[in-house]
């Protein structure tokens, strides 16, 4: 049996004029304290695997390459620098989009993958350019880095894993919380007692689907735990839970403009005659605090997704977004938090990028500094959706289809809810890292535009 012979290929993309990220790098880099850093030029890579021809590079080029403010150049650099590239696993949305548009272009493409080049000036030894390498250029949660060319690592399928039973007899509340740190499930002792004597009564022992859906579905993120509660003051007395009191405050005023609140994904209000507005926001703040761009990418895009699901079509976003002082000492910074400046570039990077590769503006927002944000950033995301005033949807009902759209899924993500709803610490990006999930701009704005033409073919 001859094995076949794998052929990749990769275009590294540059700005003809000086790249804007260039002196962000440089200033982030001073900011670390390498002073020694004279420059950083950064590129994007693009990896191919395939067997293409010249003409097949060409036609790859015209959608790759902008000729008025780019160049590219096919094949490996001599040597030096600086790559990145997305852990294996993680969504990679852009080489997802290059696939499609390669087999649009009829070129031989059978995987892509993408990643960063940087060009460093200065006298910097090996270990100070290992240590530039990680604490500047890559984010360990979802990328990894080498010192010179690095290798693509392409997603292929893969077998599912077997089904997990976890056995929950006769575990002590030790053990039970000792298994709630080891899945990252963050439920509180009661909570697991409830879980275990449940499953005793079925007579088995609980999926690891199901443990982890319980854990999200009843996680604080999913369910609100804190307005939920009732509100026990200093002196003893009670007041009743916070979400109860902005209901009861809601129902009170009355107001004719709203036409929904507390319900479904988004709120709805009236504009104009004949015209209703739905309005989401929320907060992706530790996802922010451990992977900026990731966390705040996908904030918008979560909330552009609520709007829609509102049957409203999306129209402009909004933020709030909270952060440490940009001017914080580096030796002031707590261990294992990523200085203030550099959680803002990720941030702001993360919320342009989503808005602008769907179209949406950034309508409304503020920026704060505070100490007390620097472990912890609040990004709070929001959207504005549009429509026809019509009867809210009332489904699902009995006999209706489900239908599951959106873009191929990654192991990135896994565990978000559970994550979110736990207490940080130093080692949160350590062991929670993969929970931030890569955004998809790009199949969001194909989704938004299939919606806005199925009004009536939907019911829920």
């Amino acid at each position: 049996m001859v094995e076949q012979v794998r052929v990749v290929d990769r275009l590294t993309i540059k700005t003809i004029e000086p790249d804007p990220r260039n002196a962000d790098l440089l200033a982030g880099a001073h900011l670390l304290g390498f002073e020694s850093v004279e420059a950083i030029e950064v590129a994007d890579i693009y990896f191919v695997e395939g067997p293409i021809d010249q003409a097949a590079r060409l036609r790859l080029e015209q959608v790759l390459v902008d000729p008025l403010l780019q160049q590219g150049c096919w094949g490996a650099p001599p040597c030096g620098g600086i790559e990145t590239a997305l852990l294996p696993g993680v969504t990679d949305s852009v080489a997802a989009t290059l696939l499609t548009a390669a087999a649009a272009l009829g070129c031989a493409v059978t995987n892509a993958a993408t990643g960063r080049r940087f060009e460093v000036s200065g006298s910097l030894d090996a270990p100070t350019l290992t240590s530039l390498a990680t604490r500047l250029c890559s984010n360990a949660v979802i990328e990894r880095v080498a010192i010179g060319v690095i290798e693509p690592v392409f997603a292929h399928a893969t077998t599912a894993a077997p089904v997990e039973h976890i056995d929950l007899r006769d575990l002590t509340d030790e053990q039970l919380q000792a298994l709630n740190r080891e899945r990252g499930m963050a439920l509180d002792p009661a909570e697991l007692r409830i879980i275990a004597g449940h499953f005793s009564r079925l007579g088995r022992s609980p999926t690891d689907v199901e443990l982890e859906t319980l854990a999200q579905t009843w996680s604080e993120h999913c369910s609100h735990k804190t307005f939920r509660a009732t509100i026990t003051l200093p002196d003893g007395s009670t007041r009743r839970p916070l979400l109860t009191q902005l209901r009861d405050a809601t129902d009170a005023i009355d107001a004719s403009f709203v036409r929904s609140a507390f319900v479904g994904n988004a709120g709805i209000v009236s504009y104009t005659p004949g015209v209703t507005i739905a309005l989401k926001a929320e907060t992706h703040n530790h996802p922010s605090a451990i992977e900026p761009f990731g966390g705040a990418n996908t904030g918008v895009g979560g909330v552009i997704r609520d709007v829609m699901g509102a049957a409203h079509h999306p129209i402009a976003t909004t933020d709030v977004l909270c952060f440490g002082p940009a001017d914080l000492p580096h030796d002031d910074v707590p261990p294992g938090v990523i200085h203030p400046r550099l959680v803002r570039e990720g941030v702001v990077a993360g919320v342009a990028d989503y808005g602008n590769k769907i179209g949406l503006p950034t309508v409304a927002g503020a920026v704060l500094y505070d100490p007390g944000f620097t472990a912890n950033p609040l990004v709070f995301c929001g959207c504005i959706g549009v429509a026809a005033e019509r009867a809210p949807l009332g489904g699902p009902y009995a006999g209706d289809l489900v239908v599951v759209l959106g873009g191929r899924a990654g192991r990135d993500g896994l565990r978000g809810a559970t994550f979110s709803s736990a207490t940080m610490d130093a080692t949160t990006g350590d062991v929670a890292g993969a929970s931030v999930q890569i955004g998809d701009p790009i199949t969001e704005k194909l989704l938004i535009d299939l919606l806005a033409e199925s009004h009536g073919l939907y019911s829920a």
